[in-house]
């Protein structure tokens, strides 16, 4: 089964409610890149007439998880993921649509890899990065992965 754009929106249907609710959607999504996106909206304001930093972080966040979600199941392992630890910088408002982009599909099978081959944890850090309709990085997300081959019991 391919992971598509349409699967992961449905995806976040359910087990992403917030993020979806919100309007993060995943646009694009291949073996080099995953592209996400979210309009300002009421329901993702702040107080200061942007998206909440905080949505910002659910669109990145997929958008290196997505691609990470593709790249597991192209193994055909039992792996598991999981986020320990991130940080962020804004460098302009975020207002209109904005779209977070992850190109690190080739860290990603690299780490997946050795996870594999050794049997042991790996961690890695993903960038994701936000630019708006005029195409002006307005904030960037890095956020570290741990993976891990799952027990078979």
């Amino acid at each position: 089964m391919n992971v598509t754009p349409r699967k992961l929106n449905a995806f976040t249907i359910f087990k992403l409610p917030a993020a979806y609710f919100c309007g993060v959607r995943t646009k694009y999504i291949d073996a080099d890149k995953c592209i996400v996106s979210v309009r300002y909206k009421w329901i993702n304001q702040n107080p200061f007439k942007s998206m909440f930093w905080a949505v910002q972080g659910m669109a990145a966040e997929f958008s290196t998880g997505a691609l990470m979600i593709s790249k597991i199941k192209e193994s055909g392992k039992r792996i598991s993921m999981l986020v320990t630890a991130n940080n962020a910088t804004f460098t302009k408002k975020a207002t209109g649509r904005i779209r977070f982009t992850c190109h690190d599909g080739n860290l990603m099978d690299e780490t997946i890899k050795k996870a594999i081959e050794t049997g042991e944890g790996q961690t890695f850090w993903a960038k994701s990065i936000g630019v708006n309709e005029e195409g002006v990085e307005v904030s960037t997300f890095n956020f570290e992965w741990s993976v891990k081959m799952k027990e078979l019991f």
